[in-house]
């Protein structure tokens, strides 16, 4: 035996053992960090998307200024935080999301299974109350106190339809064309563009809708204009992965 076989039966020895496959999925980060980002990330937008409304009520009595100052302080916001939690739980903030996601699941694409939606949902909605609070804390407006700004009217309800369409196409199809690391840009400046092109001023977010209840300032919503919102959300949510089927099939190479 030569000095040079014992080192070529350990290359063959390492070269034996377990390999991942190529292009395997990487291992996910635990759900408990996912769950944190989903909370403290949607508590975040939360609290940019209140506290810039208080702060530019204080600020000018423009209507006009005070949502140029609130839509934009909510396009950077939300774009840093999807850039910082995305690479951890997909930065949803929104159950739309989540359940759209776990609905392409379900029929074969990628997404959350039901376990992981049973801790997404509640803590965005957690994350969405806590932020609420937070702003209101930070401008020392009472802590918890319902908005009374109604948004009930049938054109706003139709506006939330439109806006979370909008979101749902355009997540999911960046995901079919594989242009997902584009979403921090995308979805902020879409979010910040339907703030004035949509009548209800874009919620386009069930978690969102409940945490703004909670704060009677510019941003808020009352109580009794929550589960409208929510429903149109949805209704917009299942439109929206409707348009995904039609314009972005699966099996069709999408170039680009």
């Amino acid at each position: 035996m030569t000095a040079t076989e014992p080192a070529a039966s350990d290359a063959m020895a390492a070269d034996a053992s377990p390999q991942p496959a190529p292009g395997a999925t990487p291992p996910r980060t635990p759900l408990v960090a996912r769950a944190a980002a989903e909370l403290v990330g949607t508590a975040a937008l939360v609290a940019i998307v209140v506290g810039s409304g208080i702060q530019a009520t204080g600020l000018t009595e423009d209507v006009g200024l005070q949502l140029l100052a609130n839509s934009t302080a909510t396009v950077f916001g939300l774009g840093v935080l999807i850039a910082l939690l995305g690479p951890v739980s997909g930065a949803h903030f929104n159950p739309a999301v989540t359940l759209a996601e776990w609905w392409t699941a379900r029929r074969g694409g990628a997404g959350v299974d039901a376990r992981e939606l049973a801790v997404y949902v509640p803590s965005q909605i957690a994350g969405a109350i806590a932020g609420a609070i937070l702003a209101d804390a930070m401008f020392g407006e009472p802590l918890v106190k319902w908005s009374t700004h109604d948004r009930s009217a049938g054109n706003l309800l139709l506006g939330e339809v439109v806006a979370t369409a909008g979101l749902i196409l355009l997540i999911f199809g960046l995901a079919r064309t594989d242009r997902l690391r584009f979403a921090p840009v995308a979805v902020a400046s879409y979010i910040g563009a339907a703030y004035w092109f949509t009548s209800s001023t874009s919620f386009a977010n069930p978690a969102v809708t409940i945490g703004r209840a909670f704060t009677d300032t510019f941003a808020g919503i009352a109580p009794g204009s929550v589960p409208a919102f929510i429903g149109m959300q949805l209704i917009g949510a299942v439109l929206g992965l409707a348009l995904v089927a039609v314009i972005f099939p699966r099996g069709k190479a999408n170039a680009g």
